[in-house]
């Protein structure tokens, strides 16, 4: 008889090993207070980031340290009190991104990231998804030579190092690619291993829906508690209770509360975002994602209109919205590229959910049987997903997994 197997979180992570696991023979319940992909996974920019290989150190240099202070800028802002209530995680997190720890760091986070174009191909044309994919990269767009030119020498070191592919645009190559762009773009970094999609919310809809197309179950339900039962685990929620033999925490940047109830203790704190619809100027078009990388947001085609993305706020996940951000990226953006109006009458707002080692929790539960973990994945949980899915998969079934699963270990802290 197969084991019977609970998801609890159905954001890109949790749907991704549900798919793994019920197309490994489990009988798979996957719960969630809303629909799948309505969350984190909803909101991101849509980049499956082959080029991601390094993740989001604490800002350590005293120039970034004096830019970010008057806490005006767009790819980072913060709350004071937030700092405050986050104060031990982001103590780790400066810890964490020293020079000498965060070299090692970087080839244990890019092991998972060399994977994601790979494990999504598979999930997406299984679920007949490939019509959401664009696999012409996306470009990163530079206003200042300097920056530009030691940003090329960065990323031929990680295509170098990690296999990471890439080409120079200068500017009358970028005007032939992106003839709306201003002048003020001098040229731009085309990462073309990496891909993106054009409706992230839809992406794990289709994943979702292959998942029951093939025997999974989706519950739509309102967690209360977990607890285990003898040798099983019991979820309570508004609509009853779940029992089943092993319980998966897929929880993004719900997983604290979800951990501190069973007693783990992790150093977890969450980055917000924001993003916001707009129509183009008229005749107006943009053909690629683009960052803006001295300003830090995402412009990206969509079908849903050209999505504005900002970069992180640190804050508590349920703060108010405090929507300057947004506003100081889109007077940016509209010195870039002519967006029109806003297609909608309040930004969305997200949580990113962010280990202090900037790495994933994936596998076992050092205190509990049966008890699995795939959570922690920071900006990387849309990229990442399906290789999670994958790697946790091996892990129940005791198989060799496809990297070295001690960087994500449980019981690192």
């Amino acid at each position: 008889m197969a084991r019977h197997t609970l998801v609890l979180g159905a954001g890109m992570v949790g749907v991704s090993v549900a798919w793994h696991l019920r197309s490994r023979g489990r009988d798979v319940t996957l719960v969630d207070r809303r629909e799948p992909g309505r969350e984190t996974s909803y909101g991101n920019a849509g980049l499956i980031q082959r080029e991601a290989v390094k993740p989001h150190p604490f800002p350590r240099d005293l120039g970034d340290l004096w830019r970010v202070l008057p806490n005006r800028s767009i790819d980072i802002r913060y709350r004071t009190g937030a700092m405050f209530a986050e104060a031990n995680p982001l103590w780790q997190y400066w810890r964490y991104s020293a020079p000498q720890s965060f070299a090692r760091i970087v080839p244990e986070y890019a092991s998972l990231i060399e994977h994601c174009t790979a494990e999504h191909e598979t999930m997406f044309k299984a679920a007949g998804a490939e019509h959401l994919i664009r696999r012409d990269g996306w470009l990163q767009v530079f206003r200042s030579l300097d920056i530009f030119e030691a940003e090329l020498a960065e990323a031929a070191s990680l295509r170098d190092r990690f296999g990471v592919t890439f080409e120079r645009i200068d500017a009358p190559r970028l005007r032939e690619m992106e003839p709306y762009l201003s002048d003020r773009a001098i040229g731009a970094i085309h990462w073309t291993n990496a891909w993106s999609v054009v409706d992230p919310g839809g992406l794990v809809q289709a994943y979702a829906d292959d998942f029951v197309a093939c025997g999974g179950r989706i519950e739509r339900a309102e967690a209360r508690d977990i607890a285990p039962n003898g040798k099983s685990w019991c979820l309570s929620a508004d609509r009853g209770a779940f029992e089943a033999d092993e319980l998966v925490l897929a929880t993004g940047p719900w997983s604290s509360t979800w951990l501190g109830r069973l007693g783990y203790r992790v150093p977890m704190f969450v980055m917000r975002g924001y993003h916001m619809h707009y129509d183009a100027a008229p005749d107006a078009i943009l053909n690629y994602g683009v960052m803006d990388f001295e300003k830090g947001y995402l412009l990206t085609p969509k079908r849903a209109g050209l999505r504005l993305t900002t970069g992180a706020e640190l804050n508590t996940i349920d703060a108010p919205p405090r929507f300057g951000q947004l506003a100081a990226a889109e007077e940016a953006a509209r010195e870039l590229f002519a967006l029109g109006a806003r297609k909608e009458s309040e930004p969305w707002k997200g949580a990113r959910p962010c280990l202090a080692d900037m790495k994933p929790i994936i596998g076992a539960a050092h205190r509990h049987r049966n008890l699995w973990f795939a959570l922690g994945h920071g900006h990387q949980g849309f990229t990442l997903g399906p290789t999670t899915g994958r790697l946790l998969g091996q892990l129940m079934d005791g198989e060799a997994p496809l990297v070295d699963m001690a960087p994500f270990r449980s019981d690192r802290f």
